[in-house]
């Protein structure tokens, strides 16, 4: 279909699009929509491409008519820092686009990636995606439809949401991590079926978040697996803040309670907190992957996330699970966990009144009121803190707050720091409301039972 161009090869500026022009193709013929039966065999047999590896510059590659680079930067342009990052990463020789029908722009990162996620969860299979809120929105209608039943947490996350009203199920919401609330909406199902027709429900799928970005709460999980399977549903298991955060080994909320992976029938993540990337992944069985790969449009029509993300989430997960020779990986979870408690727990020493467990990482302080939002933001910013504050219609109009996300890069040094202006702005704005102040300890563990109460 066409020669690389010689000045291309040879580190020139290429003529127009790098190729030069096949003369076959330009020459004048009878009828030029003819073309000797021969030689249509001949370039239909380099229809091969998408299974040849780049060379190594680049630059001899096929001529590429199926790829979305209008203005050509991606193709024969990859030079100066780009290249030199590739080559660092390893990642410069890799296979083009396999464009079997249902899938476009998979590199053999991808396959590597997604076997590693499997590995890391302890299931069969995974699947990649470029985007964490599609990986919610996109994939959930391929898992239910018409005549299926999707009980979902009140606190839910938006992608989740929009997941199951595009899915066109019946949506029933149940209280907050509230075990009775669910199994009344799961007994009421078994007993009358589907509106009207009372006939059974072609499944009964269950949205839960392992931890809940506003709340802070831990999802109850154990008692979740239990009642999905004394009524025969599916869970679904959002771990977009968990993964990495919660756990021994940082896998996430199953990890925490020491669970079997198997019990979820669908683990969701994203790989934007905990593994500084972007995109999100699916795992679970092989049959339900496989049935994805076919039906998700996720899967069907989004492009592949770039190589050098790919990388970026492969190496940091290999850190987190050992396999890159040291222990920063585990030394990090460790300390984020100790993080967390004692940031919470000078918090409450503080006055302030926080919401969530013990261990998430994920802190809301409540403000309240609505007023204080901005002036809240303002004032932490004026002392060279980034606070995120929440209002409505992310949380109810009289519960704001502000969150705040601990990390294992803080230390004790920023966090003190970050402490001391929180309670200074607290005390000006007037919003240390807890009537209960905990006793602050320096020597002895940290004790719930512990408090003191205020004069007034």
């Amino acid at each position: 279909m066409g020669e690389v161009c010689h000045r291309a090869i040879n580190g020139i500026k290429p003529r127009k699009n790098g190729f030069v022009k096949n003369n076959y193709l330009y020459q004048q013929q009878e009828n030029k929509y003819c073309y000797p039966e021969e030689k249509v065999h001949h370039i239909a047999c380099n229809g091969g491409m998408y299974s040849q590896p780049f060379n190594e510059s680049f630059e001899e590659t096929p001529m590429l008519v199926a790829v979305l680079t209008y203005l050509g930067y991606g193709i024969l342009t990859l030079f100066g820092y780009l290249r030199d990052f590739l080559r660092e990463w390893k990642i410069e020789k890799c296979h083009i686009a396999r464009e079997r029908g249902e899938q476009k722009g998979n590199l053999d990162q991808h396959e590597e990636l997604e076997k590693l996620v499997a590995r890391f969860l302890g299931v069969e299979s995974a699947m990649a995606f470029g985007m964490g809120f599609a990986t919610n929105s996109m994939n959930i209608p391929a898992l239910a439809g018409k005549g299926c039943l999707i009980l979902s947490d009140e606190l839910n996350h938006a992608s989740l949401v929009l997941g199951a009203r595009l899915s066109r199920s019946t949506i029933r919401v149940f209280k907050h991590n509230n075990m009775q609330s669910l199994e009344k909406l799961l007994r009421d199902a078994i007993v009358h079926g589907q509106p009207r027709t009372h006939r059974p429900w072609k499944k009964i799928l269950i949205l839960v978040e392992g931890i809940y970005s506003m709340e802070g709460s831990v999802v109850r999980l154990p008692e979740i697996i239990a009642l999905k399977n004394k009524y025969k549903a599916y869970l679904y298991l959002d771990e977009a803040h968990s993964i990495g955060a919660l756990g021994p080994n940082g896998r996430g909320v199953v990890d925490y309670f020491g669970l079997d992976s198997r019990d979820v029938d669908v683990m969701m993540g994203t790989f934007t907190k905990s593994f500084g990337a972007a995109g999100g992944y699916i795992a679970g069985k092989k049959e339900l992957m496989d049935y994805l790969r076919a039906h998700s449009h996720s899967a069907v029509y989004a492009t592949s996330m770039s190589a050098p993300v790919v990388e970026q989430i492969v190496t940091s997960m290999k850190c987190i699970m050992g396999e890159d020779g040291t222990t920063i990986g585990r030394e990090r979870v460790q300390q984020l966990a100790e993080n967390t408690t004692y940031f919470r727990r000078r918090l409450q020493e503080m006055g302030f009144i926080i919401y969530g467990n013990s261990d998430s990482p994920v802190v809301p302080m409540m403000l309240y009121m609505p007023a204080k939002i901005g002036a809240f933001g303002r004032e932490m910013l004026k002392r060279n803190i980034g606070v995120v504050v929440v209002g409505f219609p992310a949380t109810p109009i009289i519960e704001s707050r502000a969150r705040f996300c601990i990390s294992a890069a803080h230390t004790k040094e920023m966090l003190d720091m970050a402490l001391s202006v929180i309670s200074e702005v607290g005390d000006l704005l007037n919003v240390k409301y807890s009537r209960r102040r905990m006793l602050p300890s320096l020597d002895q563990s940290f004790d719930e039972t512990t408090y003191e109460e205020d004069e007034d």
